[in-house]
C-alpha cells in the first residue's frame, strides 16, 4: 500500500520492479516469500529491523542505472568491528541467531543475489549488512486511526455530537487495543544518510561539549 499515485511510482522506479511477486504473492515457494516467512519466524514485532530493507537496498542496486554510487550512498553508514556486529546481531535474533543468520543469508541469496553486491552475500558481508541496518536503522511508526481521529477532531459538531462521537472514539481504542495490544501502529524500520552521518559525528567526537566545538569552531 501507498499513500499516493506519486510514492509508488517512485518505489517502482528505485527497487519494487525487483521485489515485485506479482502473481506468486501467495505462493510459499517464491524466494521472497520464503525469505519472509524465515524473518518472521525468528524476529517478532515491533519490527527493530527488517529483512526486507535490506532486500530493498539489493534490490535499489539492482535497478540502479549508476550502481556504483549508491553502493557508495551505502558505504556512508556508521560501520561496526567483527565483536560488535555479533552483539548487533545476537541483540536482534537471540541465542541461536548463528544458525538463524546463516538461514536468513541463505535465502537470501538465492532470491537477491547481485554480483555487484557480492560481498554483502558472503558470511561475514551478511552479517556486517544485518548489522549496519541495526545500528543505522530508524524506527518509522504511522497510525491511520490517528488520522481519522484528527480529522474528526477538525468537524464543527454539536456538543452533544461530539460527546458521542468522542465516547465512540475512546470505545474504539480499547476495542481495537484488546486485539493488537500494544501492536496499534504500523511500524518498521528505515535508513535515513543524514542522521547516520550525524551518529558518526557524535561518536568520533569525544568531548562533551563537542556540539558547541562543531557549532562555533575556533
Amino acid at each position: 500500500m501507498y499513500c499516493s499515485a506519486e510514492c509508488r511510482l517512485a518505489a517502482a522506479e528505485q527497487y519494487h520492479r525487483v521485489l515485485c511477486t506479482g502473481p506468486s504473492q501467495d505462493d510459499p515457494l517464491h524466494p521472497l516469500n520464503k525469505l519472509q516467512e524465515a524473518w518472521r519466524s525468528v524476529h517478532y514485532p515491533p519490527e527493530t529491523a527488517s529483512i526486507m530493507l535490506m532486500a530493498r537496498m539489493v534490490a535499489t542496486v539492482k535497478q540502479a542505472k549508476d550502481k556504483d554510487r549508491w553502493v557508495r550512498l551505502f558505504s556512508q553508514f556508521c560501520n561496526k568491528t567483527a565483536n560488535e556486529e555479533e552483539e548487533i546481531v545476537h541483540k536482534l535474533l537471540g541465542d541461536k541467531f548463528k544458525g538463524q543468520l546463516e538461514l536468513l543469508r541463505r535465502l537470501f541469496t538465492e532470491a537477491l543475489y547481485e554480483e555487484v553486491l557480492s560481498q554483502w552475500f558472503t558470511p561475514d558481508g551478511f552479517r556486517s549488512l544485518f548489522a549496519l541496518v541495526g545500528t543505522n536503522g530508524q524506527g518509522i511508526g504511522t497510525s491511520s486511526l490517528s488520522q481519522w481521529v484528527h480529522a474528526c477532531d477538525a468537524l464543527e459538531l454539536k456538543s452533544q455530537d461530539r460527546e458521542q462521537l468522542d465516547a465512540f472514539i475512546d470505545q474504539l481504542y480499547k476495542d481495537i487495543e484488546a486485539a493488537t495490544g500494544e501492536f496499534l501502529n504500523c511500524e518498521g524500520s528505515g535508513l535515513f544518510v543524514l542522521q547516520s552521518c550525524w551518529r558518526t559525528i557524535c561518536l568520533s567526537v569525544p568531548a562533551p561539549n563537542a556540539w558547541q566545538k562543531l557549532m562555533n569552531p575556533t
